[in-house]
């Protein structure tokens, strides 16, 4: 019978692939019952495991001898989508400082899906990974402790926090708190937030600065406008809505750049006038953001640095084991002032 992989034995057996690598390597940590489960699996399928790509793979063992050079690992970074650039530039930050470190990266998305998040886990898992740097959907504090306890793989979260793991992320509320500041000061009082569906909790984070702030000044609440998605196509699609809103807004703040550019250029190509008419605020300074139609005021994330963070958490947790304190890294957002705002 043709070998089977480890991910057709989990199956067969209801368990996770971290299972079947305990069962395969530390049976010690695995219910009897359990043990017996999978092994029957291997048996009907035919499974063999491939001793000398195992090794290869092979990756930390709680190991008394710390002194040792550590073997090259790979680290997992699972980000919402590889096409937003900012995401790309998180993955960046995090790749250069595992090669430095001397560790090698795996680019994965999830598209914002619960249940592509969870086949990229269980992927990593397979393949023995140190670790995993992740923008979560749905993986929570049991699922992360599921995590640790079947693959031993370190976590660090990026762009969400918890007490019991290591995080990195932007404070999104003081973003939104400076995009509506910059908005007021130039004396635009209707103000609208263009966001997407679903809304990563980072953008939801964005818009609740900016209603926090038009709050204290008392104007009024902030007008909230739901695309689907964050995408330029979204903010084009925007431009129409935001024109047809009445009170009409004279200023809108977008929970991305992406969203920010796609509703400029179709501002200027419908004869609107930017800012004069509608001054816009974008969130992330990508690159393309100064070469917008008009070049795109914006709250800078430090994209880069967000990677290295949370690749620097991943590797002291990594080489200090059970040892290691978690930590929650919180990073300060600038406004960049262009020419849209």
């Amino acid at each position: 019978m043709a070998q089977s992989s480890i991910r057709e034995v989990a199956r067969r057996a209801g368990v996770s692939v971290g299972t079947v690598s305990n069962v395969l390597n530390r049976p010690d940590l695995v219910a009897e019952a359990t043990r017996d489960r999978v092994r029957a699996a291997i048996q009907e399928l035919g499974f063999v495991r491939n001793e000398s790509a195992r090794r290869l793979r092979q990756g930390r063992r709680r190991s008394s001898d710390r002194r040792a050079a550590p073997r090259p690992r790979a680290f997992g970074i699972v980000v919402g989508d590889l096409t937003n650039p900012y995401a790309t530039d998180v993955a960046r930050g995090a790749e250069l400082a595992l090669y430095d470190a001397g560790h090698d990266a795996l680019w994965l998305s999830s598209d914002h899906s619960p249940e592509k998040e969870r086949r990229s886990l269980d992927m990593l898992a397979e393949h023995d990974a140190a670790g995993v740097l992740i923008t979560p959907v749905a993986l929570g504090a049991a699922g992360i402790e599921r995590l640790r306890a079947s693959s031993g793989m370190v976590v660090v979260l990026i762009d969400q926090s918890s007490p019991d793991v290591c995080s990195v992320q932007v404070d999104h509320v003081a973003g939104g708190d400076i995009a509506a500041a910059h908005l007021m000061a130039l004396g635009h009082e209707r103000i609208a937030f263009v966001t997407g569906a679903p809304a990563p909790a980072a953008c939801v984070e964005r818009g609740e600065g900016a209603a926090r702030t038009l709050a204290k000044a008392g104007i009024g609440e902030l007008m909230t406008l739901m695309q689907d998605g964050l995408s330029p196509t979204a903010g084009q699609a925007a431009a129409q809505r935001l024109l047809e809103m009445r009170p009409r807004p004279t200023g809108a703040f977008c929970a991305n750049d992406l969203l920010a550019i796609g509703l400029v250029n179709e501002l200027v190509r419908l004869g609107v006038r930017v800012p004069d008419d509608l001054a816009v605020v974008g969130y992330d300074d990508i690159e393309l953001a100064s070469s917008s139609a008009v070049p795109l005021t914006t709250v800078r994330q430090p994209r880069l640095a967000v990677g290295e963070e949370a690749a620097e958490l991943a590797l002291a947790e990594f080489a200090e084991g059970e040892s290691h304190l978690h930590r929650q890294v919180i990073l300060t957002p600038e406004l960049i002032v262009r020419e849209s705002a």
